[in-house]
């Protein structure tokens, strides 16, 4: 497998988004496989997979710095003809997502949701440690609320505060396109991105791991 050493996180230039053509040495597009650039284009032009580029961008386009994710996520369901939104959510989130269904119904989609500790099932019947039952005694059951949601035949399935590695066995097994409304964060208030824009400040510490990386 190859190594990834410099590569567009480390980029100052993003000169990729009008081909400026202020591209670092270590361009990642300059260092594409060979024909790699011309599968993902043969891949976005199969049908299924161009509507919802098409989709998407229109958002993008029609919505740039005025819609909020709510409205560009109800934006992107009806142009994809979508009318059936599912909402996999975390039990701690169920006040947020008792709002964004109150909002998706007032504005005409039928709405299926399932949290996250549904059927109730011991951490312990699928090999977690007991100890982690000190946070509680149930598990986290991604697989069931894609499997749910499935069963349920929604269009569109949309994240609310699933954990880290939960949201992606969601995603794995859902049958459904999903987008994230909301990303988990407990010490940020679900902002993660504030650690970045403070990570020079009150979060220097992750800079700065104990023992090192």
């Amino acid at each position: 497998m190859e190594e990834c050493s410099l590569s567009c996180a480390d980029c100052g230039s993003a000169g990729c988004i009008n081909s400026t053509g202020n591209y670092p040495a270590f361009c990642t597009t300059a260092r594409l496989a060979e024909g790699e650039l011309e599968e993902a284009l043969a891949a976005g032009n199969l049908p299924e997979n161009q509507k919802v580029l098409k989709a998407a961008a229109r958002v993008e386009y029609e919505g740039y710095c005025r819609l909020t994710r709510v409205e560009e996520t109800m934006d992107f369901a009806r142009r994809m003809g979508f009318h059936k939104i599912g909402i996999a959510t975390c039990a701690g989130l169920l006040k947020e997502s008792r709002t964004l269904a109150r909002i998706l119904r007032a504005n005409g989609f039928e709405v299926c949701s399932i949290a996250c500790k549904a059927g109730m099932a011991d951490k312990t019947l699928v090999g977690i440690d007991a100890d982690c039952r000190a946070v509680g005694i149930n598990m986290c059951n991604p697989i069931l609320q894609a499997q749910h949601l499935n069963r349920l035949g929604t269009e569109l399935n949309i994240v609310v505060g699933l954990c880290v590695g939960h949201d992606s066995m969601f995603c794995k097994y859902s049958d459904a396109l999903v987008t994230t409304l909301v990303a988990k964060d407990r010490v940020t208030g679900h902002n993660p991105a504030a650690v970045l824009y403070q990570v020079d400040g009150y979060y220097r510490r992750l800079l700065h791991p104990q023992g090192g990386a």
